[in-house]
Formats: structure tokens, C-alpha cells, sequence
């Protein structure tokens, strides 16, 4: 049964009709979008499903704009045509993918240089592209709204560092409130003259007078910005950290303070040999490290995230209308994927519903991993079978997911390991489960059995050939079957059945319908 032909009045539950399909959604299916900085030039192409976009196309030029602006007042003559040759492209690129007018900003270096408006026009002469130069304060908001894209009423302190400048955005209640600019990119930090010590001073600061500007922060700090990136991959190169996807990455204020220390006491070249980080941008993290360390002092956050979304998502949440912004952006890609790669698409809602019953009295954050696993759950069936436990594994852990954090990625990536694979002896990703607690790694266990009978039992409606019952105060799984499907619990799916119940450490029993 394809899940796009479900009877609208059937109930979605707390997840909502999926809205790919919507037309205000898909309007947004594909969107450019040039991001014109003081250190890099980026063309980003979001594709896929509107809440949770995949990048189509992604390109980053490090053209240094904005290197001795704070000099010269004028752009970077190098940067200028690096940047002017990148445009040129992109603008070439967009036309063949058939996405233009593309939306384009431009930052700090463009907004101050004195040939900055010049530069622009030149821009817009050769490729007919409108530049929009943004304010520090619309910087902070656009960033704080790709925040909130990858985090639904997110809450905290946003910092965005650039190439000239950072700026701090507070987040309430899923909405950005203050905001400030300040002149503390590292290429503009690199200008200042007196050497180390005039540097660390006036960062400190500016760094008061940005505490006073926003007052309390002691919640998350979001990190944005290639420069903090730089500095959380180094923190997970130096913890031997297992799953090397930034978004989402967490960090408490004690490991950020060892990996300043490590970086300030490390050959910048040594760094860039065991982190694989560019030159240009490794060229910036010392003095970033020093912003972050007078960040910490003057804001002391509760702990501190990385986030891969930024100014360029905040562009596309812009363009969202608010009933696809609040939705979930986890099970918003995950329904774009089953819609897509599924065998039978729809299948997973099915399975949801029928095994619901192992989780009563989840609370919402539980109950949305489990969905997430549904729909994601035959995905990867084009895999060989031999490796398909992987390959889900992988698929989840690696994937290009908001919304979700990391022990919940593997959380994802085990239970769909178990859909495939009975047992996980063996398997090449126990440096991963390690960031489970036992209590997760089990809950994963049950529900990847779980999915394992259903998709067994049917490959239609699992739920409407029988009901599970979980009495967990008496140790027993009952498997109810409707009237016409006793056929069905063949030898395999009572064995999965069976290996469910050992999960559960329950008792098992079979209850077939009456009469004739």
C-alpha cells in the first residue's frame, strides 16, 4: 500500500502530513544561494526535502576579501579578482542547473571597504547578479536562523565568526532576540600592531562590551563559522573522538579550554598534518582560539554546539513560510527518503503504528527516533544483503540529518543495523555503540527486532495483520493475529518474533483469532 494514496483523515499522529509534497514546499525543492565573506566566496545549492535540505552542489572558493582591510580600507586586489572569477562561475554553474536568479549576500569586507559599492556594480555589470551587503546585526540574524533551521526552538548564544568580523545573536523560544556585530575576525585581528599581548587586550575588550550589549548568556553557545569548525575538529582529533560529523557536535567549556591549550602549544603545521585542515584556514585558528577562550570567560556557557548551518540556511529559512518551519526536520528528511529510495514508500507509518505498543508512555523525543527508524528502514535495500546492516548504519550515522544529535544518530544507525542483523557480533562499529549507554544500546536492539518482525510479517500492513501487546510488568509479548493472516506467521517471522521477545526479555505467546 503506498502511502500516498492514504485517506486524508487518517491520523498522523504528532508528526503531521509529510509537506514535500505541498506546492509552498517545493517551491523551495532547489534554491542557489552565494555567500560573498571576507575569507571565503560560496555557492550552495539546497536540494531535497524542504525542512531538512541536502546540498545539491557546494563549492568555496578562499578568496581573503577582506585580508588588510583594516589597513588599506580597500578590498584585497588578489581577493577582489579571486572572488570576481569565483562569482563569474557560479553565476555560469546556476544558469546550467537552471536555478537562477540565484540570492546572494555579501559581509563585513564588502559592507566596509570603500570599494566595496564599486565591486558590486562590477558584479552585477558582468553577470547580471544583485548582491545584497547586509548590516552586522542582519548577519547575526540570518545566522541564528539557520541555527534554528537544523534546531526547532532552539535556545542560546549564536556566535558566527567570519573573516573581519563576529557577531552574537540570542536565541528564545525559537526566535532570534539581540543581536550585535563586532570587529573581531581573525584576518582583521591579525592587523592590530603591538603583538600578541595588544591582541589579547583588545579582544578582552570588545569582549566586555559585548557581554554588556547582551547581557546573561549561560545557556548553549552555538558555534558557526569555518574557524570555530576548525577548532571543534581538533577537539576531535584530540579526544579520538569515533564519528567525525560536525553538525551537532558537542563540547563542554573544560574540553574546549584543553583544546585551546593544545592548540596554543602545538606546531600550526603539525595541526594541519593530523586534522587534514587547509592552510588559509589553519592560518586563522590561533587567533580565533583567543576569541573563543575571552568568549568563554565572559559568557560561561552551559555547553557548547557546533553548528554547520549558518548564514547561507538562514537564507533558506527565510524563504520557508512558518508551518514548514516548525516542523521536525529529522522526520521531515526521513520521509523525503523513504518517499524516494523506499521499496514500498509509505510502508514505514505502517510499521510505526505496529509497533508503537513497545513504547507506551514514550515521551515525544523517544517516539520521533522511532519514527525516524521506520521510515528510514528499507532505505538502503539496493545494498548487497551481505553488507545491508552496515550500509543502514552508515547511512544514518554519516547522513546529512538536522535536528538530531549524535548518540541519536547512532541510536538510529544501531536499530537499523538490528532491522537487517540479528546480532551485531562482529560488526565494525563498536568505537561508535560506545557513545550509547546500555539502557540505549538495548532500546535500540528491541527496536530493530521489532522492525525486523514487521517487515517480515507483512509487506503490506503490518498493523492491520495483528496487534503487539507489551505487559512489561508481567514480562509477556503477545502477538495478536487478525482473522486471515494465521498464514502469515511463517517459520521466519515467528523466529524474529522469538528473538524479539528474548530483546524484550519477556515472555512470548502467539494468540490466533477463534472459529471458523
Amino acid at each position: 500500500m503506498d502511502g500516498a494514496t492514504d485517506d486524508p483523515s487518517d491520523d498522523w499522529g504528532p508528526f503531521g502530513r509529510p509537506l514535500f509534497d505541498d506546492p509552498s514546499a517545493r517551491a523551495l525543492s532547489r534554491v542557489g544561494v552565494i555567500d560573498v565573506g571576507s575569507n571565503s566566496v560560496r555557492l550552495v545549492v539546497f536540494d531535497g526535502a524542504a525542512r531538512s535540505p541536502a546540498y545539491f552542489y557546494n563549492e568555496k572558493v578562499m578568496a581573503g576579501l577582506g585580508a588588510g582591510l583594516a589597513d588599506t580600507g580597500r578590498l584585497n586586489p588578489e581577493g577582489r579578482e579571486r572572488a570576481f572569477a569565483a562569482i563569474k562561475r557560479f553565476c555560469l554553474l546556476a544558469d546550467g542547473m537552471g536555478i537562477s536568479p540565484l540570492t546572494a549576500v555579501a559581509t563585513a569586507a564588502m559592507r566596509e571597504a570603500e570599494d566595496g559599492p564599486a565591486f558590486r556594480r562590477e558584479i552585477e555589470a558582468a553577470t547580471g547578479l544583485k548582491i545584497w551587503v547586509i548590516d552586522g546585526e542582519e548577519e547575526a540574524r540570518l545566522s541564528a536562523q539557520g541555527v534554528l533551521l537544523g534546531w526547532p526552538g532552539a535556545y542560546g548564544l549564536v556566535s558566527d565568526i567570519g573573516g573581519s568580523s563576529m557577531e552574537l545573536a540570542e536565541l528564545k523560544d525559537g526566535r532570534v532576540g539581540r543581536r550585535v556585530s563586532s570587529r573581531l575576525g581573525p584576518l582583521r585581528l591579525k592587523t592590530i600592531s603591538g603583538g600578541n599581548k595588544a591582541i589579547a587586550k583588545h579582544i578582552k575588550t570588545v569582549m566586555s562590551d559585548l557581554k554588556d550589549r547582551m547581557g546573561e548568556q549561560k545557556d548553549r553557545l552555538f558555534l558557526v563559522g569555518g574557524s570555530w569548525r576548525a577548532i571543534a575538529r581538533i577537539d576531535m582529533v584530540r579526544r579520538s573522538y569515533p564519528l567525525t560529523v560536525l553538525h551537532e557536535y558537542r563540547m563542554t567549556r573544560e574540553d574546549v579550554q584543553e583544546t585551546l591549550r593544545f592548540i596554543a602549544e602545538t606546531d600550526v603545521d603539525e595541526l594541519r598534518q593530523i586534522t587534514g585542515i587547509g592552510e588559509t584556514r589553519m592560518a586563522l585558528v590561533p587567533l580565533a582560539s583567543e576569541v573563543l577562550s575571552a568568549m568563554l570567560k565572559a559568557f560561561d556557557p552551559h555547553d557548547i554546539a557546533v553548528s554547520s548551518y549558518g548564514i547561507r540556511e538562514g537564507m533558506l529559512y527565510e524563504q520557508m513560510p512558518q508551518r514548514l518551519r516548525e516542523r521536525d526536520p529529522l522526520i521531515e528528511a526521513c520521509r523525503f527518503y523513504e518517499q524516494k529510495d523506499a521499496r514500498l514508500p509509505g510502508f514505514g507509518r505502517r510499521l510505526y503504528k505496529f509497533i508503537e505498543p513497545l513504547f507506551p508512555g514514550a515521551p515525544y523525543e523517544e517516539l520521533r527516533l522511532v519514527r525516524a527508524a521506520c521510515l528510514l528502514h528499507d532505505v538502503s535495500w539496493r545494498a548487497h544483503p551481505d553488507y545491508r546492516h552496515e550500509v543502514t548504519f552508515e547511512a544514518a550515522t554519516r547522513a546529512n540529518l538536522g535536528g538530531v544529535t549524535h548518540p541519536e544518530r547512532v541510536f538510529l544507525g544501531l536499530s537499523l543495523l538490528h532491522r537487517y542483523k540479528n546480532s551485531r557480533a562482529g560488526v565494525r562499529h563498536e568505537e561508535l555503540i560506545d557513545l550509547l549507554s546500555e539502557d540505549e544500546i538495548r532500546s535500540a536492539e528491541i527496536l530493530g527486532k521489532a522492525m525486523r518482525f514487521g517487515a517480515m510479517l507483512s509487506a503490506q500492513s503490518p498493523d492491520l495483520m495483528g496487534r503487539l501487546d507489551w505487559d512489561a510488568g508481567a514480562g509477556k509479548l503477545t502477538m495478536y493475529l487478525a482473522r486471515g493472516a494465521e498464514d502469515l506467521l511463517g517459520e521466519v517471522a515467528e523466529a524474529r518474533f522469538m528473538s524479539l521477545a528474548s530483546a524484550l526479555g519477556a515472555e512470548p505467546e502467539i494468540v490466533r483469532p477463534e472459529g471458523p
